[in-house]
């Protein structure tokens, strides 16, 4: 396993713990395959990251919902229907030509589920949890970020009554794109801040 959690090869510790207790609840019949399925698929592709997704290309393409946004998160990524538990009580950081926020949990593994979807591995790890808070410009070299000494790098610590959402510079050259591809350009990882667009 890399330094922040993400596994070199095969499955981590964690990912073989999960599949042995899914296959031991489902030989019991306690739980049924197809549900758990249905509920990875839910957050892994209609909910979560394309949600976020549509939020950050909405805030790129309209100043007033921008400006709401960054005032309210909650109400504001409520007013696009996404909202549900871990996704109450918003904060929405945005990264400028100065400014690089990067987003931690270092209790647990605090995520806005509703805009960003299944919390990635490496977030919930120990390393990742422990070394953003004290090398995090370390942390982001090593997911390819590399920024200016002059760039002030801001580490948002998420809990239960605060979860942190990165609005990610838009890139040059996009003038001319709809919500739709802007969409697709933003990742997980740049709203988390591991990430470029």
């Amino acid at each position: 396993m890399s330094e922040h959690g993400h596994p070199r090869r095969g499955l981590t510790d964690i990912e073989l713990k999960v599949r042995a207790l899914e296959a031991i609840l489902t030989e019991k019949g306690l739980v049924d395959p197809r549900a758990l399925d249905a509920i990875v698929e839910q957050y892994e592709t209609r909910i979560g990251p394309r949600n976020g997704a549509a939020v950050v290309a909405r805030a790129w393409t309209d100043s007033a919902y921008k400006a709401r946004l960054m005032s309210d998160a909650t109400a504001a990524i409520a007013e696009l229907g996404y909202r549900g538990l871990q996704g109450e009580n918003m904060v929405v950081v945005e990264n400028t030509a100065t400014v690089h926020n990067l987003v931690v949990c270092t209790l647990c593994s605090c995520y806005p589920w509703p805009v960003l979807g299944l919390p990635p591995v490496w977030y919930k790890s120990a390393p990742y949890r422990s070394r953003a808070v004290i090398d995090p410009r370390g942390v982001l070299k090593e997911f390819g970020i590399d920024l200016s000494v002059t760039t002030d790098v801001r580490v948002w610590d998420s809990n239960a009554e605060l979860r942190y959402m990165v609005l990610p510079m838009r890139p040059r050259g996009t003038e001319g794109l709809g919500a739709e591809k802007l969409a697709a350009l933003v990742t997980r990882d740049g709203m988390i801040g591991t990430a470029s667009v």
